[in-house]
């Protein structure tokens, strides 16, 4: 079983042996049920703020980037127009975000934290670090720096010109 809060808590017990010999150097399977223990405890930590992590991370981006069109603020979560919109759409009807036309071009939408909008994001970021702090505890201090550090190198853009080998 795993050692973190909420381990077994998706789907029962796990047996002794895991991850099963077979997957344990599998790096698809491994990230998958780091997400799923990494989720049982970020999702109770959002739950009372009455948001999800998807929804944490577009209030992160628009109080970041302050006045953002919705198709720049997509573009930074590097998803496509469609979720943005529905994403949006949610956190405009639970109050915590405002669109308005865009000053120099009304074709487009700038969008904004409400005074709402920015509580519930700060109260957000400190829940779900705290959910990160118990997630990472086994690897210790530095080896979480390291472990966000190769994250971040792997999900990075290639440099231009340079394509990993098939």
């Amino acid at each position: 079983m795993s050692s973190h809060a909420g381990a077994g808590a998706h789907d029962g017990e796990r047996p002794e042996e895991w991850p099963p010999a077979p997957l344990a150097d599998r790096l698809g399977f491994l990230l998958k049920h780091a997400q799923i223990e990494f989720a049982a405890l970020s999702e109770p930590a959002l739950r009372p703020l009455g948001i999800v992590g998807r929804e944490l991370a577009v209030l992160s981006v628009l109080a970041d980037g302050g006045s953002l069109s919705q198709h720049q603020a997509a573009q930074r979560l590097a998803i496509d127009r469609t979720t943005m919109v529905a994403l949006l759409d949610g956190l405009q009807a639970k109050g915590l975000v405002e669109r308005r036309p865009h000053p120099g071009d009304r074709r487009r939408n700038v969008v904004e934290l409400t005074a709402e909008g920015r509580r519930v994001m700060d109260e957000a970021t400190r829940a779900t670090r705290e959910a990160e702090r118990r997630f990472l505890a086994p690897l210790g201090d530095a080896g979480a720096r390291r472990f966000r550090q190769a994250l971040r190198t792997l999900v990075a853009p290639a440099p231009a010109g340079h394509h990993p080998a098939p």
